[in-house]
């Protein structure tokens, strides 16, 4: 996942001449979408389960009734309503036991608690470690245009790798990262990515609050129930057979039995000499038995078709599945409903199709997907932008929806991760028509740019952000609104406190959806192509299929 403050997804505006919403947008019927979507009778929305259906029924009911079509997967009969998504799913069958010697002692690290370790994605039925050596391996970065190598060569066959979150530059802000805000080197896909390709028997991210920007719960929850992965021929090649978290704690203790200082090795890794570092007495056994099998998720794809130009899409996204049914919370609730995260994107991405059905037609086609797994990765997305319905050339912006604003209006709009597109200068622009400033991304150290759907469409080369509101709040200003942020991620991303409330204001989603709207429809209706700006990462990908937008 995605999103970690609320409200650094960003809303994304157009130019004074924007065309209104053509109908009266009404809080109560995104608030009943919400509640229906995050009651218990949905089980969380996980994927692969027996709410699957359910939701998807609901989503393409409403669909239905907005007057759209379907655009979905060709079938004999013409567009279904969905994209199939082939996964392949992975899952503890039984408790994991994982021991740890160190200093002359045998630490039993319970899952959950002390560590928290994904269910292999090798498609092993079995996994057994014993003593395996533990190495440190500084943030685990192997960044050759950065003149970068944590690994130094290093051979970690039959070892586990212990890294820290974030980038180097986080502790400083200043080197060799662009400073405070994360490069994907940052990302813990990556570093497990980069397990695989540097051949480890393991990796373990230590996590710690500043630099992961959400607290241990999170973890614990999003990485102790199934996880889901794209089909791969050789899926040994993506993952190594451990990955997983360890707190601080216990990694400090780790440490100083092999006689070592946390802080002390952290200040060595920021620097481009840092050199990997065996833990001497230290190793790491485990013990899983993991079920692993293939599944299909769904895409729901609905779209009104362009009357001039059906063949250019604009792509309305919000992934409708949570973390489904987990581990219990002090109070026993095993129901990770996911109300604001992201039944509220879902609502809102509902409230959209809704004013285009009764607006006049656009010249280009308007698009509206509601994807699978974005908790498990970013599946759905990515296989849709892997597995094009339609061409990615000709697809003029994807607008995606993450986590909306159900505290009341903000003064502002802001963007996730501050990408460097003309879309984002159309930002600006609306948000003067909307009487709103524009703030950018105010904890790009979070990663959010890498985090939600958009990313899947960008790093192909669609100009996409994430979107909603600021942090300025009409009420209370930017200190209420980084104090709500901060409380929803502390109190209720990723656990079972994610539920709807009767008692939320949600003037604020409707602030977003005519924002969104207008910026789409400009986009509908107008011969413009948002392009990435001169040295974004990925205006190269783009500009190779430039001949499909003359």
């Amino acid at each position: 996942m995605t999103k970690i403050s609320l409200f650094a997804a960003a809303a994304l505006l157009i130019s004074s001449s924007a065309i209104a919403a053509p109908a009266t947008i009404d809080p109560k019927v995104m608030s009943q979408d919400i509640k229906v979507l995050s009651s218990d009778a949905y089980e969380g929305r996980g994927p692969a389960t027996r709410a699957e259906p359910k939701t998807i029924a609901y989503i393409v009911g409403q669909f239905k009734a907005a007057g759209l079509q379907p655009a979905g997967d060709k079938t004999k009969a013409g567009r279904a309503w969905t994209q199939n998504v082939p996964l392949a799913e992975f899952q503890h069958l039984k408790a994991l036991v994982t021991t740890v010697k160190a200093g002359g002692q045998t630490l039993d690290f319970k899952q959950g608690e002390e560590i928290a370790l994904r269910a292999a994605q090798t498609g092993q039925t079995h996994v057994s470690i014993k003593d395996a050596p533990v190495v440190f391996i500084g943030y685990g970065v192997k960044a050759p245009e950065r003149n970068w190598d944590d690994f130094k060569g290093v051979d970690l066959r039959g070892k586990i790798a212990l890294v820290l979150v974030n980038d180097p530059d986080f502790e400083t802000g200043v080197g060799d990262f662009g400073g405070k805000a994360m490069t994907y080197y940052g990302r813990w896909t990556y570093k497990y990515e980069e397990a695989a390709r540097q051949g480890a028997l393991g990796m373990i991210v230590i996590h710690e609050r500043a630099p992961a920007a959400y607290g241990w719960n999170t973890v614990k929850n999003s990485n102790t129930n199934q996880v889901f992965d794209i089909i791969r021929k050789h899926p040994a090649k993506a993952h190594v057979p451990v990955e997983g978290w360890i707190q601080r704690d216990p990694t400090v203790a780790l440490l100083k039995a092999a006689g070592l200082d946390f802080e002390a090795l952290k200040k060595q890794a920021q620097t481009r000499d840092f050199k990997p570092v065996t833990l001497k007495g230290v190793t790491w056994s485990t013990d899983m038995s993991i079920k692993a099998e293939h599944v299909i998720s769904h895409n729901v794809v609905g779209a009104l078709p362009g009357k001039t130009r059906p063949n250019e899409r604009v792509i309305y996204t919000a992934h409708w599945d949570h973390l489904g049914v987990g581990l219990p919370d002090a109070k026993g609730d095993k129901i990770y409903n996911g109300a604001v995260d992201n039944a509220s994107g879902v609502a809102e991405l509902i409230e959209l199709a809704r004013l285009y059905g009764k607006a006049p037609r656009a010249e280009r086609t308007v698009m509206f997907m509601s994807v699978t797994a974005e908790e498990k990765g970013l599946l759905g997305s990515e296989y849709y932008a892997t597995n094009p319905l339609y061409p990615l050339a000709t697809t003029v912006a994807n607008i995606n929806m993450d986590s909306m604003n159900v505290y009341g209006r903000t003064r502002d709009v802001s963007s996730s991760g501050n990408a460097p597109l003309t879309l984002q200068d159309d930002l600006v622009d609306v948000a003067k028509s909307h009487q709103m400033s524009f703030t950018k991304d105010s904890h790009p150290e979070t990663g959010g740019f890498y985090r939600s759907d958009h990313f899947s469409f960008a790093k192909r080369g669609v100009p996409a952000m994430s979107i909603g509101a600021g942090n300025d709040f009409e009420k209370g200003g930017v200190a209420a609104g980084e104090r709500a942020g901060e409380d929803y991620v502390r109190l209720k991303y990723h656990q079972p406190a994610d539920e709807y409330d009767p008692n939320w204001d949600l003037s604020g989603m409707v602030q977003e959806t005519e924002v969104l709207y207008d910026l789409g429809r400009r986009l509908a209706t107008s011969r413009e192509w948002p392009e990435w700006k001169a040295g974004a990462e990925f205006k190269a990908a783009r500009d190779k299929t430039a001949s499909a937008r003359k």
